[in-house]
């Protein structure tokens, strides 16, 4: 490593560090990410299937992943054009790292909604 070489530091406001993570808290992404690993999907599909996106934030967010490196963006000659979207390399190895978050949010999601009730009903009683 050179002298002047910086070691990223995710807890400094400057590190690129954040982008990334921010991206993997992004709850967009990662379902489109965790959608498109196994296959290919257009565009109209991924917005069918990600229940409460906008259009708008469909873009966006999928524009964000291409820009990244996480997905690819292919234009089929139709009319009006066809735009499949496609899970890159390095996209797939953050999809195997975030999979298990989605696993850990289905299991526990009982507990948590438990934990929350009993966090408000205790607000609701000092108050």
């Amino acid at each position: 490593m050179k002298a002047n070489a910086k070691i990223p530091n995710a807890y400094s406001a400057q590190c690129p560090t954040r982008q990334i993570l921010d991206r993997v808290g992004d709850k967009w992404a990662v379902l489109i990410l965790l959608l498109i690993r196994h296959e290919p999907m257009r565009f109209n599909a991924l917005r069918r299937t990600i229940e409460g996106i906008s259009q708008k934030m469909l873009s966006q967010v999928l524009k964000s992943l291409e820009r990244d490196g996480l997905i690819k963006r292919r234009a089929i000659a139709t009319v009006p054009v066809t735009v499949e979207y496609s899970i890159t390399p390095l996209g797939a190895t953050l999809a195997d790292a975030v999979d298990p978050l989605r696993d850990w949010a289905e299991k526990n999601l009982k507990e948590v909604l438990n934990a929350q009730r009993r966090y408000d009903a205790a607000k609701d009683m000092a108050a």
